[in-house]
């Protein structure tokens, strides 16, 4: 049993160890090294203080440190299977091919160069990823059932890169789910249109245009660091200001900027704000308001969401 338990706490380890040499992982090294060079940039060009952008207090705060147990416990349940993956992308895309073969025939395949079908499809896994992204993101935010997980999230009182893996086993779930279900269908849609010779555009193995996303500051999103692209950049792409506004304590900020890389989805369901509407990055406060507790406790913070989820419902069949 001892043993056993050893070899899941050192798989588990390693797991965490390989999202750093992963580049389809927001914490992948080099993502982190451009962060860095980023914020060195702006200290030198825009001023920012180096106590903001280098602050040791806030990587070891509470919250924080709530934040890499969290990553840990979650990566350990998922080592263990109690975080099962529920679809898988290949069964998805075979059904969702079958099923378009079924209802409108079968169809030759679209004539195009190679590199026009390898285009096509690379930006098609992107926006339909980044679209379902959205899409679930914003449910999370309007359904009061699912809102008990993702607060979780939102509880955060200080940003770091590994708060992007603060997240209830649920929501993980959720998402998941979400990722096999997008690309099964976006693999199954491509393959019927344009034939078996499918391939990504990628660099070292992720997305090119995850990778783009990825280096270009992805990691500051959850931090302090104030990094705003303009708006003319912004109604098209989600900036880690804008990202950052989305953490705020205030109403009208969390309900807002849910997309993640993509800004037009936002646009389009007129929930986007600019991160010049701020006018002192430093009035922003993370989290869900100093009133909040119930997540002081990591007890809290997993099992509270059934309880307050189950009520919410309870509730609502009282009330019928």
């Amino acid at each position: 049993m001892i043993n056993t338990i050893k070899l899941e706490l050192t798989n588990t380890i390693t797991m965490i160890a390989g999202y750093v040499s992963d580049p389809n992982q927001r914490i992948y090294w080099l993502y982190l090294v451009a962060a860095f060079m980023m914020t060195i940039g702006l200290t030198f060009f825009k001023n920012l203080p180096l106590k903001q952008a280098f602050n040791i207090k806030t990587l070891w705060h509470k919250s924080a440190r709530q934040d890499y147990v969290i990553f840990f416990i979650n990566r350990l349940l998922k080592n263990l299977g109690i975080i099962p993956v529920i679809f898988l992308m290949a069964p998805v895309a075979i059904a969702f091919l079958g099923w378009l073969e079924n209802n409108f025939g079968t169809v030759g395949f679209i004539q195009l160069p190679h590199w026009i079908i390898v285009s096509i499809f690379t930006l098609v896994l992107f926006v339909s990823d980044d679209f379902t992204r959205f899409l679930l993101h914003y449910t999370l935010h309007k359904v009061p059932f699912l809102w008990e997980f993702h607060k979780v999230h939102h509880s955060a009182t200080v940003l770091t890169p590994i708060t992007i893996y603060r997240s209830h086993p649920v929501e993980s779930l959720l998402y998941g789910m979400r990722s096999a279900l997008t690309q099964g269908i976006a693999v199954g849609f491509c393959y019927y249109f344009l034939g078996p010779t499918l391939s990504m555009v990628d660099i070292l193995g992720a997305n090119v245009f995850v990778f783009v996303f990825n280096i270009m500051g992805s990691n500051l999103r959850h931090t302090s660091v104030w990094l705003s692209w303009g708006t003319s950049i912004e109604k098209w792409f989600i900036s880690p200001a804008q990202h950052q506004i989305h953490h705020s304590d205030k109403r009208i900020h969390i309900d807002c900027n849910f997309g993640s890389a993509l800004a037009i989805w936002d646009r389009l369901f007129k929930c986007l704000i600019y991160a010049n509407s701020v006018k002192d990055p430093k009035d922003i406060n993370f989290g869900l308001g100093k009133s909040f507790s119930e997540h002081n406790s990591l007890i809290k913070l997993y099992f509270l969401p059934f309880y307050n989820g189950i009520t919410i419902n309870l509730k609502k069949i009282k009330k019928k």
